[in-house]
């Protein structure tokens, strides 16, 4: 395997339009993070990992999100049937990324603040070819974020249904993924429960 070279051009694409459901009907890119919406610190996160392009995909609240949060040089894209679950809103992702020419698209979820850049930066840095999947792992599981070469997109996202996202796909293709140990420098708990909003600051 060989470190991503400079021509590699790496897309963030932070998966954004969940509603909070068990929040309330809290939008997820709206929870206060540091005295901002969370969705600015997940877009800062991706930037700072080297991503580039970032694109958002929006969904619950989609218009108080543009309002509300600075997602100034972010491409975004609003999932009408984001209700039906992340795998709608990772069709979106793919589908908007194809026309950008990206080698890579790195999925990052909003609702895990305890994933910074330094964890997007070494899955980044584990691309490889446009047929590569790498993921972070925390002592050995998979988990976010998540690195998909360019020509996967296409299945991944025929198979992205429900709440599953690409998990059916990650489980089908386990040998050949590239798990980077992250647990020294995040923590990939989800903001889900009121519970959780303790993670906040």
């Amino acid at each position: 395997m060989t470190a991503t070279t400079p021509t590699a051009k790496v897309a963030g694409l932070l998966l954004a339009a969940g509603g909070g459901r068990r929040l309330g009907g809290r939008p997820k890119a709206l929870l206060g993070h540091h005295g901002r919406p969370l969705v600015e610190h997940a877009v800062r996160v991706l930037r700072d990992g080297g991503c580039d392009p970032v694109h958002v995909v929006l969904g619950a609240a989609a218009e108080q999100v543009r309002d509300r949060a600075d997602l100034t040089g972010c491409a975004v894209t609003v999932n009408p049937g984001w209700a039906e679950g992340m795998g709608s809103s990772l069709r979106a992702g793919l589908g908007a990324l194809a026309a950008t020419g990206a080698d890579a698209a790195l999925v990052l979820l909003v609702d895990q603040p305890g994933i910074g850049a330094d964890a997007v930066a070494r899955v980044r840095s584990a691309y490889h070819s446009r047929t590569g999947i790498a993921a972070a792992a925390y002592g050995g599981e998979r988990r976010h974020p998540v690195l998909f070469g360019a020509d996967l997109w296409a299945e991944i996202a025929a198979g992205a249904v429900g709440d599953q996202g690409a998990r059916a796909y990650l489980r089908a293709h386990r040998d050949a993924i590239t798990l980077v140990e992250c647990s020294d420098v995040a923590q990939a708990y989800d903001i889900d429960t009121a519970e959780d909003l303790k993670h906040l600051g």
